[in-house]
């Protein structure tokens, strides 16, 4: 009877040590696991706000960087410089537009200051290098600077068009979504 009561303690102790254990385990990874989550959360932010000191964004209007509009109609505006540090800058736009010869005509037309380094005549591209281009940006840019949410649906959406347009100093990426009539256009603005 002593013997099957010590044979009960010991499994009892062991079982209860068992449970200790896995209880401390479980401890220990979640806690390893929230600390890697917050360095990397701190890590993000920090990153996110030194290169937000370094790349300056400011609203601008389309009629700023393209003052011949040609009665372009647009709708929704909305527009963003942005400045890096070496001075350069480099223009964001969102718009609805309704005619989109009309919004390709007139970014043909406009004036350039170097006609040798210039193209009289848009290009429709393929996507896969501006969706490269501007996922590479994205994790140069600083957080809420642009919206570019926009970016897993053109990477989805098959009917989305895209053109170059280049009118030395700007160089002009245009993102179209024949549904919806939206415009996603970048500009480089070329030295």
């Amino acid at each position: 009877m002593k013997k099957l009561i010590a044979l009960s303690f010991i499994a009892f102790a062991c079982t209860s040590c068992q449970k200790i254990e896995e209880t401390i385990s479980s401890v220990v990874t979640e806690t390893t696991e929230k600390a890697q989550q917050k360095a990397q959360e701190t890590i993000e932010e920090s990153v996110t706000e030194q290169i937000g000191k370094i790349v300056q964004s400011e609203n601008i209007q389309f009629k700023e960087v393209f003052p011949h509009e040609n009665n372009l109609v647009l709708e929704n505006a909305v527009g963003k410089k942005v400045a890096f540090p070496n001075g350069t800058p480099f223009y964001v736009f969102k718009y609805k537009v309704a005619d989109k010869d009309l919004l390709i005509s007139t970014l043909v037309s406009q004036p350039t200051t170097d006609e040798a380094q210039s193209k009289k005549e848009f290009e429709k591209v393929d996507g896969s290098a501006i969706i490269e281009k501007i996922t590479f940006f994205q994790k140069f840019l600083p957080a809420n600077a642009i919206d570019l949410s926009f970016l897993d649906d053109i990477k989805n959406d098959k009917n989305i068009e895209y053109y170059k347009v280049k009118r030395f100093p700007n160089a002009s990426t245009i993102i179209y979504n024949p549904k919806n009539e939206m415009v996603y256009q970048f500009v480089e603005v070329k030295k």
